[in-house]
């Protein structure tokens, strides 16, 4: 039995007694159902957060036929993230809902030794030496979003935060990943971003259903997500087969392959690698979801975030306009400089995580948190749980991305120390990539992405408004990843 625990207990102390899942608190269950009425899918996280707050750090949670383990504790959650693959797994439900749905699995949602093998490749082609050369088409990419902006400023047109920058991301991911030059930034033909749109809402909603409808009817929505779904798939065998023509036509990209696609192929190609033509493809799908998704909506609440904090906004403005003023010459240097900016991304990203949950399976009986946990449940790892609360975080609930700068997660002085020094200290109670071997693989890309559109968007434009469509508070919705709805910018063109 693997024991996952949040505290160790103090020498000679007795330990304490375990607890059943059965024992535990929680909210009160309908027959069949279990808890799945009391729950608005827009709102699933923070339904469940309130529980948090109601029952503790340690509750049972019952949908439909399924008992979860609902866990906030952050210790105890890095414990059961860093026991993986052996001792916990994506849920077979995502697996099986995603194959249903023509999404081959990658590196996200494998398990086991088909893990192992797809994180071996896809980490290559994401450690920071290779995002470092992705810059200049990050770069590229970025300038044509301030071109987009400085139209739509000159026009007096308000931008629609989330579609506009999931154009960046997909433009940026699908140059950096694939080397294909889609460019949506440049043109109102965004057949692959509407398509990819579907994708992860489906899922989500095909997760938390009580009754499986897709699997009897086929309604006009499953029709359409089945033409998204090949449009998309067909996308990528195009990505494919013309990674596959430039390395036929030039060898010598073999031995240093200039994208993850290539690098990939390249893998796949040499003899026991293990990795098959189905697994690379899984895995262009897995970097076009998640590439565009979770960095899109970051940077929505961020704009957001910011603009309600005229103090943090004018300090961020300061530090780009005097190391980073021109981003047409922008450099990897200037961005690692911009320690301010990259503390605004980690307070977001504490306040406003993209994916505020995870939920994953124990592979064997287990000890979480003094809780036996059989083979086999469900494990609910509520990470935003303890990152909003006092006993981690002074005022947790305010913006304060001066809290990365001099501060730690308990609220001592650093020293100066740089936002990387102190995240890496934190990262034990606000963990937005995840913790363990499954930390998200692409997180270097997506700070930078952050930092260059950013840093883009304080050089050049003073922000005027972020409006939300009802005048108040921005609204969290969950869509598989957590995003604010309705966000819209204006924006003033700088001299």
């Amino acid at each position: 039995m693997n024991v996952a625990t949040a505290a160790t207990p103090e020498p000679h102390a007795a330990p304490p007694a375990l607890r059943d899942l059965k024992d535990l608190p929680g909210p009160r269950t309908l027959p069949l159902v279990g808890n799945l009425l009391q729950i608005q899918r827009p709102r699933l996280h923070q339904n469940i957060e309130a529980w948090g707050r109601e029952f503790g750090p340690f509750f049972r949670l019952k949908l439909a036929a399924r008992t979860l383990l609902v866990v906030s504790d952050h210790e105890a959650i890095n414990s059961v993230l860093r026991d993986r693959p052996d001792g916990f797994r994506r849920t077979r439900l995502l697996e099986k809902i995603g194959l249903e749905m023509g999404v081959l699995p990658g590196v996200f949602a494998a398990n086991g030794e088909a893990w192992r093998r797809q994180r071996r490749m896809v980490m290559a082609g994401f450690d920071p030496g290779h995002v470092k050369a992705y810059f200049p088409s990050l770069l590229k990419v970025t300038q044509r979003l301030r071109g987009r902006w400085q139209r739509a400023a000159h026009e007096g047109r308000l931008i629609g935060l989330q579609p506009e920058l999931m154009r960046f991301t997909v433009d940026a991911i699908a140059g950096l990943a694939f080397g294909a030059d889609i460019n949506t930034l440049e043109s109102d033909d965004d057949i692959i971003q509407q398509h990819l749109d579907k994708i992860f809402p489906a899922l989500f909603k095909r997760l938390f259903s009580l009754v499986p409808t897709w699997r009897f009817i086929r309604l006009p929505a499953d029709r359409r997500l089945e033409r998204s779904v090949a449009a998309v798939n067909a996308a990528i065998d195009g990505f494919v087969a013309q990674a596959r023509a430039r390395l036929q036509a030039d060898p010598a990209r073999r031995e240093h392959p200039p994208n993850l696609l290539e690098s990939m192929i390249v893998a796949a190609d040499e003899g026991g690698s293990g990795v098959t033509d189905r697994e690379v493809a899984g895995n262009v799908m897995t970097m076009l979801l998640a590439g565009e998704d979770t960095t899109a909506n970051t940077l929505a609440w961020m704009i957001y975030l910011l603009h309600r904090h005229p103090e943090a906004l004018q300090r961020a403005q300061q530090e780009v306009r005097a190391l980073a003023a021109d981003s047409a010459v922008f450099t990897p240097e200037q961005m690692a400089s911009l320690h301010f900016l990259e503390a605004c991304a980690h307070e977001t990203m504490r306040l406003k995580p993209v994916a505020p949950f995870q939920v994953i399976e124990a592979l064997r009986d287990t000890v979480v948190g003094g809780v036996r946990v059989p083979a086999g449940t469900g494990v609910w790892c509520m990470m935003r749980g303890d990152s909003v609360t006092e006993r981690h975080f002074p005022n947790p609930q305010a913006f304060e991305p001066q809290r990365w700068m001099n501060q730690g997660a308990d609220g001592s002085d650093t020293g100066g120390a740089s936002p990387n020094q102190v995240a890496s200290s934190s990262k034990r109670v606000s963990m937005p990539f995840g913790a363990g071997p499954r930390v998200c693989p692409g997180r270097f890309l997506a700070l930078l992405e952050i930092k260059m559109a950013m840093a883009m968007l304080l050089a050049h434009f003073d922000i005027t408004d972020v409006t939300t469509p009802d005048g108040g508070e921005a609204v969290e919705q969950m869509a598989f990843t957590m995003m604010p709805v309705g966000l819209k910018m204006a924006l003033r063109n700088r001299p």
